[in-house]
């Protein structure tokens, strides 16, 4: 159901840099850019995707208290490294990686920008 889940940033190239590395781990890439105020990546544009965006009313990107995006992938090892990946970038640990109730494996993290997201597979 979900087609994207757009973030706020307040340095978009920044914030570029960081998900290039990150979505391009994932086999994702650019696929709809507004220079200088919108990005949006997938691994395939007909799937959900993310995207990042200084806000359109002009005042600055806040994080949402309570709100994550979940990114879904194929194996606990992919949660692992792309984990490990989010941290090396310049994230921040919001819970490392590790089996969270029966048959969910989760690593948690914040983006430069403080928005925090994880990565999950059910094994």
């Amino acid at each position: 159901m979900i087609g994207y889940v757009t973030l706020g940033t307040n340095d978009l190239a920044r914030a570029a840099q960081y998900y290039d590395a990150l979505v391009g781990e994932m086999g994702g890439k650019r696929f709809m850019e507004h220079e200088g105020t919108f990005i949006a990546w997938a691994v395939d544009p007909k799937q959900p995707g993310i995207a990042l965006s200084k806000p359109f009313n002009g005042e600055a990107a806040t994080v949402g208290n309570g709100v994550m995006v979940a990114l879904l992938v194929d194996s606990t090892e992919k949660v692992d490294a792309l984990y490990k990946k989010a941290i090396e970038l310049g994230g921040t640990d919001e819970g490392p990686p590790g089996q969270r109730g029966e048959g969910f494996y989760a690593g948690y993290f914040r983006d430069p920008d403080g928005n925090k997201l994880n990565f999950f597979c059910i094994p």
